[in-house]
């Protein structure tokens, strides 16, 4: 459930994981890699994500990257 507080709209982590249909230590393993906002911590501890930033993690979270062949590369490089 959203939350607002100074006027900005948050939502909390689980929250987001589960909209995005990742774990939450999925979520916390892309924000350590820096793969998507950190987020605000709120005077609970409770990680909260900005509606902008909901929209970066779901965008993070429908990325599709092509597969690289791995031996082809390995074989250019040579």
């Amino acid at each position: 459930m959203p939350r607002e507080i100074g006027g900005v709209v948050y939502v909390s982590a689980a929250e987001v994981a589960k909209e995005v249909g990742v774990s939450r230590q999925t979520l916390w393993r892309w924000r350590r890699d820096g793969k998507i906002p950190c987020g605000h911590r709120a005077r609970d501890r409770q990680i909260l994500f900005t509606e902008r930033e909901v929209d970066e993690i779901r965008s993070h979270a429908n990325k599709i990257e092509p597969i690289v062949d791995l031996e082809a590369e390995k074989l250019r490089l040579l």
